[in-house]
C-alpha cells in the first residue's frame, strides 16, 4: 500500500474520532513500527495537519476543525480531470504520452480509483483539427528547451521551411496553434499545428522570447493576433441580442443597451473573423462600423443572393 493511501486511512480515522495511532497502521497495512512513525510525522510536519496525541485515548487527533487533505473530496480537480481528459480526446492527443501520465498522476492523488472521470464530462468542438503526435511532441520539447523549431508548413497546395522561435501555445475553439517568430517572414506569425507536416527541435538556442504583454495574444477580437487596427460595433436585434447580452467575445468589450437590443463594441485586428461571425446572426445583426465590414457583409450578403437566386429562379419538378 502506498503512502497516500496510509495517510487517508490515519485522516479517516481521525475524523471518526476513532484516536488512531502507529499500532493500527502496521495492523491493517502490515508495516513496520519505523514506518507507521514516518507516517505520522508526514501527515503533521508535512502536510502541516493540526495533529495531537491523546494519552488518555492512546491515539492522535486533530486540535483545530476543517483540516483537509490535498484532493481531498475535490469536485473542483475531478471536474479539471474531466475535462484534461476529454480536450485530449476532442483535440487529437488522447495518446500523448506526457498528457496521459499527467492524467494518471493526478486521477490517483484525487480520486483513488476512480479511473474513467472522462464519462462524467463531455466536450465538444466543431470542426477540430487532429496534430501528429510527434510534431505536438517537438514543439512542447522546443518551448521546454526554450530552443528553435524547424517546420515544413502546408498553406493551401504549398510547403515551406520555416524556422521558428516560439512565443506561445494556443488552443482556440478545438484548435491547436503555434504563435512564433517566424525566420522566413521576419515577424511574429500564427501556424496552426495540424498544418505542420514535420517539426525538428534545434540545438540553437530561441532567439525572441514571450514578453509579459498579454495583448498581444488578447488584445483583439479571435484568432487572428496583432495589434488593434479597427473597433467594431454591432447592433443585435431580437433573440440575438439576448444571447450575446451574456456572452463573452473578448475581454476588452462592452454592452450598450438601446431601445433596439445592444450594441457589442470590440477590437479586432483582422475583419475576416468576426465577418463569419456577424453573418450568423442573419438580419438580426448589423454592423455600425468600420464602414470597410459594413462592405465587406454587403458583399457578401450580394453574392449570397445570386446564389440562391438561381435555385429560387428554377422552376420546380413535377
Amino acid at each position: 500500500m502506498s503512502l497516500l493511501e496510509r495517510i487517508y486511512f490515519l485522516h479517516d480515522r481521525i475524523q471518526q474520532n476513532r484516536f488512531p495511532n502507529a499500532s493500527d497502521l502496521i495492523e491493517e497495512f502490515e508495516i513496520s513500527q519505523a514506518t507507521a512513525h514516518r507516517d505520522i510525522g508526514y501527515l503533521r510536519d508535512r502536510l502541516l495537519a493540526p495533529l495531537a496525541f491523546n494519552q488518555k485515548k492512546n491515539g492522535y487527533y486533530y486540535t483545530a476543525e476543517g483540516f483537509r487533505l490535498p484532493f481531498e473530496d475535490s469536485s473542483k480537480i475531478i471536474l479539471f480531470l474531466g475535462l484534461l481528459a476529454s480536450i485530449g480526446q476532442e483535440a487529437g492527443l488522447a495518446d500523448l504520452p506526457e498528457l496521459v501520465q499527467l492524467r494518471k498522476k493526478l486521477t490517483y492523488l484525487a480520486a483513488p480509483g476512480q479511473t474513467n472521470l472522462q464519462e462524467i464530462i463531455h466536450c465538444e468542438w466543431i470542426e477540430t483539427e487532429p496534430v501528429a503526435t510527434d510534431v505536438f511532441q517537438a514543439v512542447l520539447q522546443s518551448f521546454q528547451e526554450k530552443c528553435q523549431l524547424t517546420i515544413y508548413y502546408q498553406k493551401a497546395e504549398t510547403v515551406t521551411k520555416r524556422t521558428v522561435d516560439p512565443l506561445k501555445l494556443i488552443h482556440y475553439q478545438g484548435r491547436w496553434y503555434l504563435y512564433g517568430w517566424c525566420m522566413l517572414r521576419g515577424g511574429k506569425r500564427l501556424f496552426h499545428l495540424s498544418r505542420i507536416k514535420q517539426a525538428q527541435v534545434e540545438a540553437t538556442q530561441a532567439i525572441h522570447v514571450p514578453t509579459d504583454d498579454i495583448n498581444d495574444i488578447t488584445g483583439v477580437f479571435g484568432i487572428f493576433k496583432g495589434k488593434a487596427k479597427t473597433t467594431v460595433r454591432i447592433q443585435f436585434t431580437g433573440n440575438a441580442a439576448q444571447s450575446v447580452r451574456y456572452q463573452r467575445w473578448h475581454p476588452f468589450q462592452t454592452i450598450e443597451e438601446n431601445d433596439k437590443g445592444i450594441i457589442l463594441t470590440l477590437p479586432v485586428a483582422d475583419e475576416r473573423e468576426i465577418l463569419m461571425k456577424i453573418l450568423q446572426f442573419g438580419s438580426q445583426a448589423q454592423v455600425l462600423k468600420p464602414e470597410s465590414l459594413k462592405r465587406q457583409i454587403a458583399l457578401e450578403i450580394s453574392a449570397m443572393e445570386k446564389l440562391y437566386a438561381a435555385t429560387a429562379d428554377s422552376p420546380k419538378k413535377q
